[in-house]
């Protein structure tokens, strides 16, 4: 049973932007064929489109463990999760970031999560994570952490 479950779409505006090879498309084709270009121009939006919703990576908060993305980290390992917004989240993804985090950040979600990794044997030292909902996130993973 999950306790928090996000998936981390894309945003609207990379949709509408990314349609922009649709026109360039026609435009490279019309010399060649103006059925060609707009099949083509469709073919290509269509598989932009299906990469960023199959590349929409998923947070899930379990009773014991935090997933994210295709990487798993049992509760009992981490420590007590912080939320950042603003330009406190810029600063994680940037000049605090440590090299051996691991990291699972979308550029079109700016609140990050950090969470602690205390296993001795792990050689990162805390997964920083994209959320919309980070106040919930840290909640969530703090209570199911300590209920553990």
């Amino acid at each position: 049973m999950d306790l928090y479950r996000e998936r981390l779409w894309a945003a609207p505006w990379l949709f509408i932007s990314t349609a922009l090879v649709i026109p360039a498309s026609i435009l490279v084709f019309a010399p060649i064929s103006m059925t060609a270009g707009i099949v083509v121009a469709i073919v290509l939006y269509l598989g932009i489109v299906g990469m960023l919703i199959l590349g929409s990576p998923t947070i899930r908060v379990t009773k014991t463990e935090l997933t994210a993305g295709r990487a798993s980290i049992p509760l009992e390992f981490t420590g007590e999760a912080q939320a950042f917004e603003g330009d406190e989240a810029t600063l994680e993804r940037g000049r605090r970031l440590d090299a051996r985090a691991w990291l699972l950040i979308r550029g079109w979600v700016k609140p990050v999560v950090k969470v602690p990794v205390l296993d001795a044997s792990d050689p990162a030292p805390y997964w920083l994570v994209s959320t919309r909902n980070p106040d919930r996130l840290v909640r969530v993973l703090n209570d199911a952490r300590l209920s553990s």
